[in-house]
């Protein structure tokens, strides 16, 4: 039986009168490459957002391995305005709403669809930054410098994870100053040096030609192995999809439309009609 890491409930995200996701469920496995697919506008980043803490969702239910995470139930002017699914089925779930930092914390790291560097610092400053998060120091040891051990083992792990991702070389640049490829893969880094389980990729491959998509999948599936995660990207590239995903949940106008392997989703008239374009008959 496969171990369940990710799994959100009738989530739906309204702004107002528009309803961007609606009423999504899906689950993603322990050590899955998963990819979450559709049109411009379906609402994939917002799920993302719904997922990370970015956005509070309208209604629904989060969990992350086995634990509620994000909770919340149309409430307000929203019990009037509501318009997606199962408005009175969370009604009594405790309202939960965590900060993006305090999802990072529990073990999920993201990317963005618009490469998000800070742009005043070097390549090694972004990871580094990103490797305070989990800093076991505290204010007394800051304060007393007592945490020196722990700045220097990070400075190290940095630097591993520079060398692993081939940025070592890089180092001393500001982030904004490298290729395109190389900020994604930067991003990516960052990502990693927060040290979690569950990696959110929004569109990895935009921008890349086939061969650097080709080389972007190889790369996923590699660190997947090597740091032991469960990935859950949003990605246009169906080469990339189709390849190295071992489930795909497609969704159009923010509600889930299929589910499966590629194979399966690839031959969904609902899919081909939604998103891959029609198929002519021969």
């Amino acid at each position: 039986m496969h171990e369940n890491i990710l799994r959100l409930a009738d989530i739906t995200m309204q702004f107002g009168g528009v309803v961007a996701v609606n009423n999504l469920s899906l689950e993603v496995n322990r050590g899955e490459i998963i990819a979450l697919i559709g049109p411009n506008g379906a609402g994939k980043t917002t799920a993302f957002n719904c997922i990370t803490g970015v956005y509070e969702p309208t209604n629904g239910v989060i969990r992350f391995n086995d634990e509620i995470i994000v909770a919340n139930h149309p409430r307000g002017k929203m019990k009037k305005l509501y318009a997606g699914e199962n408005a009175a089925k969370y009604k009594n779930t405790r309202i939960m709403d965590p900060t993006p930092d305090q999802i990072t914390k529990l073990g999920i790291a993201r990317t963005f669809q618009n490469i998000r560097l800070w742009k005043s610092m070097t390549v090694f400053e972004n990871v580094l930054t990103a490797k305070h998060m989990r800093a076991k120091q505290n204010v007394l040891s800051a304060t007393l410098r007592l945490s020196h051990a722990e700045e220097k083992r990070m400075r190290q792990e940095t630097a591993e994870l520079l060398e692993e991702q081939d940025l070592l070389q890089y180092a001393d640049a500001l982030a904004t100053s490298l290729p395109y490829g190389l900020q994604r893969r930067l991003e990516i880094a960052r990502a990693l040096a927060t040290d979690p389980v569950l990696l959110l990729l929004d569109e990895p491959a935009a921008g890349m030609n086939p061969q650097e998509t080709q080389e972007l999948g190889e790369f996923i599936v590699r660190i997947k192995n090597k740091y032991d995660l469960t990935v859950l990207m949003i990605e246009h590239h169906m080469d990339l999809v189709m390849q190295f995903s071992d489930r795909i949940y497609v969704i159009d106008f923010g509600r889930l439309i299929s589910a499966g392997t590629p194979q399966a989703v690839q031959a969904d008239k609902r899919v081909i009609d939604a998103y891959l374009g029609v198929v002519d008959d021969e």
